[in-house]
């Protein structure tokens, strides 16, 4: 049998159609998620969004949600004062919370409040968009890094629900650990450590990010190799670029492991004045701009770190979704570069490795690259790899 062509993760967006900010909120959701981002390693057009608002035909609801159309879905519930005013939608809500429960880890539902009256519709729980403060777009940000963060955790789930499938979901809590973050930087210059001090607090206020993140670097007095390879091939790094960074050899070394681990790496560039030489393996992975003396970006870096684990949670999924298809080939989470060489198995193991990818394909010049450097390694995109499989 071929793998499975439905999404992987399809999200929903359910509003009523009077909830004046309910269709920006919606779009600007369905923006995030649509990008290319994570188109390439969902596979298709980003993840599938779609909007539960207008009345179906001959109806006063929507049409219902049918978790059979992918393999995992979750309904984002937007709750105001004219969700609790209507009694059909108060159903339609509650309805589809039934419906999640009865379905387990295929469906989930993500309530969102927008004013207090609705508490007694939504859990306790909910997303509570009506005690923050802000202007509009912060809001609208922070409630994308909120929605983006419960589909890491559903997915985390369903990860370990792919990996032992005979096992019953109350049983699988227990495999289910925090996702470690390191936080790489350089403590020879005047902002490196004081900015991963505020990262790392930021990280522990978020709401149930202490929970799901297991926030640490290299103990004082523990700056032994072991540790170092150890803790950075398990985690999630957030690389603090200030300007002595690239010239200190265990921040290069922190780099050049997470790189040959594949792990989610997102780059903090926080250089004041200059880098002298900037290191070479800081590319291919996203890029966080940030004033060294000020705090106002550092949401910034820990939605980015996000969005870098669902990403690889994404991926993890694809890939375990196809193992029936997999020898000899190896997974890479991001676009093959050359360093990746150094993680491929030895060619006694593997004569011509194959190295598959998230989409899109490399672009010619990179491809002539590894031809000259790597005449042995054939590189597909994951696109490429499925369609020569059929």
């Amino acid at each position: 049998m071929p793998p499975s062509t439905k999404p992987l993760l399809a999200v929903y967006v359910a509003f009523h159609p009077s909830f004046g900010r309910g269709e920006a909120i919606a779009e600007h959701l369905k923006a995030h998620l649509r990008r290319d981002l994570f188109d390439s390693v969902a596979g298709g057009t980003g993840l599938s969004v779609l909007f539960r608002s207008v009345p179906a035909h001959g109806s006063d609801l929507p049409l219902p949600i049918d978790e059979t159309e992918a393999s995992v879905s979750a309904v984002v519930a937007l709750a105001d004062v004219e969700t609790v005013r209507d009694p059909a939608w108060r159903g339609y809500i509650a309805g589809l919370s039934a419906q999640a429960e009865e379905t387990g880890l295929g469906l989930r539902v993500l309530p969102v409040s927008f004013d207090a009256t609705t508490l007694d519709l939504v859990p306790e729980n909910a997303i509570r968009v009506d005690q923050w403060t802000g202007d509009e777009p912060a809001l609208l940000d922070r409630l994308v890094t909120e929605i983006v963060f419960e589909l890491c955790r559903m997915l985390r789930h369903y990860l370990e629900h792919l990996r032992r499938p005979l096992d019953p979901m109350s049983e699988l809590d227990r495999y289910l650990q925090p996702v470690r973050v390191f936080i790489s930087h350089s403590k020879h210059d005047a902002v490196g450590e004081p900015i991963a001090k505020r990262v790392r607090a930021r990280l522990h206020e978020g709401r149930g990010l202490s929970s799901f993140f297991d926030v640490h670097d290299i103990p004082a007095g523990l700056r032994s190799e072991q540790v170092l390879l150890h803790r950075v091939s398990q985690s999630a790094v957030i690389a603090i670029h200030t300007d002595t960074y690239s010239s200190r050899e265990w921040c290069r070394r922190e780099i050049i492991e997470a790189k040959r681990a594949n792990v989610p790496l997102v780059v903090a560039n926080c250089i004041g004045d200059r880098d002298e030489r900037g290191f070479p393996y800081m590319g291919n992975v996203p890029i966080v701009r940030v004033d060294p003396d000020s705090n106002d970006r550092l949401d910034a870096i820990i939605a980015r770190l996000l969005d870098e684990v669902l990403k690889d949670f994404l991926w993890k999924c694809r890939v375990q979704s196809v193992s029936d298809y997999t020898a000899d080939v190896v997974f890479l989470p991001r676009p093959p570069e050359l360093i990746s060489l150094a993680s491929l198995p030895p060619t006694t193991e593997m004569p011509a490795p194959l190295v598959v990818y998230p989409d899109p394909p490399l672009s010619r010049e990179e491809e002539r690259l590894f031809e000259a450097v790597a005449p042995h390694v054939r590189l597909r995109s994951m696109t490429e790899w499925l369609a020569e499989a059929e």
